[in-house]
């Protein structure tokens, strides 16, 4: 079904109305800077096939009927371009089944305009027996700096954890701080540190349950992201199709990574849960998308 000029022009409308929302708790001065960085995301899920070539071979988006058509049309336009590594099992390409999850976002031009882009693409094994498993045995979420609290700042952190053998963190830092408040470049870095130092005490303290076969089993450490959300009382999350608006925080790489795909970015993951990296899921080589 094609979209017409009304259906654009409505999900402009409410793009502009979760900007401005955003916009609407910012202080007076100093903030022109950090305006200008402001985004809106909408996450997607859904499954994918690949050949044996690591061409597409059929995908599935989730409840598209909740999705503006002008979204469902450009996640289409990228997909349909995707190549990926071959899955070798026992030697030999397979074709193979992973869900998906990814992040569109959309950003204000100068011009008034509004750009779009795939910003992540997730791919994770379909059947739950194939996954290298991990679970939290302690898992206390941080508490909230009384600070944050006073200046009303909300966002989320993306935690990169090293867990070894033993189930113990052996390193933890923090990849990205995505804010959902707007303030001078200065104050937002300060805020980012409140919740940074947070997510960082009380996740040097939580232990893992593996249950890694093969020859995961006896890797030294294994990498886990968390992504952490700090909301006040009352705040919900969005819900699947909706728009939701932060500033995006620099992204440091973690000192230990090693082949991780060009391009990646945590935001698509669901917070609140670890996700293992490198969990035997499919390896995109083609470039995430074209922007619209």
């Amino acid at each position: 079904m094609a979209h017409t000029k009304n259906d654009w022009m409505t999900h402009r409308w409410l793009l502009s109305a979760a900007l401005l929302l955003l916009s609407c708790t910012a202080s007076a001065s100093g903030t022109e800077v950090v305006r200008k960085q402001v985004e809106a995301s909408l996450g997607l899920t859904g499954t994918i096939e690949v050949s044996r070539d690591g061409s597409v071979q059929s995908y599935v988006i989730d409840k598209v009927e909740k999705l503006p058509e002008v979204i469902v049309k450009f996640v289409h336009k990228n997909i349909d371009s995707w190549k990926f590594e071959p899955v070798m099992v026992d030697g030999k390409a397979v074709a193979i089944r992973n869900n998906m999850s990814m992040l569109v976002v959309a950003k204000k031009q100068d011009d008034g305009q509004y750009l779009m882009r795939l910003q992540a693409a997730n791919f994770y094994p379909y059947k739950v027996e194939e996954r290298r498993q991990i679970a939290s045995k302690t898992f206390t979420p941080p508490n909230y700096p009384e600070a944050a609290i006073r200046n009303g700042v909300t966002g989320t952190v993306y935690l990169v954890l090293k867990i070894g053998r033993d189930g113990k963190v052996q390193d933890a830092i923090v990849e990205q701080v995505n804010l959902r408040i707007i303030d001078s470049e200065h104050r937002m870095q300060r805020y980012r540190g409140w919740l940074a130092d947070a997510s960082l005490e009380v996740a040097r303290k939580w232990e893992f349950s593996s249950s890694a076969s093969g020859e995961q089993a006896s890797d030294p450490f294994r990498t886990v992201r968390v992504p952490l959300d700090f909301l006040f009382q009352g705040m919900a999350t969005p819900k699947y199709g909706e728009w939701q608006t932060y500033v995006p925080g620099p992204r440091q790489r973690y000192p230990w990574a090693e082949n991780e795909d060009p391009g990646y970015s945590p935001e698509a993951l669901t917070a609140g849960s670890p996700h293992i990296v490198d969990d035997g899921g499919l390896r995109l080589v083609t470039p995430m998308g074209t922007e619209g």
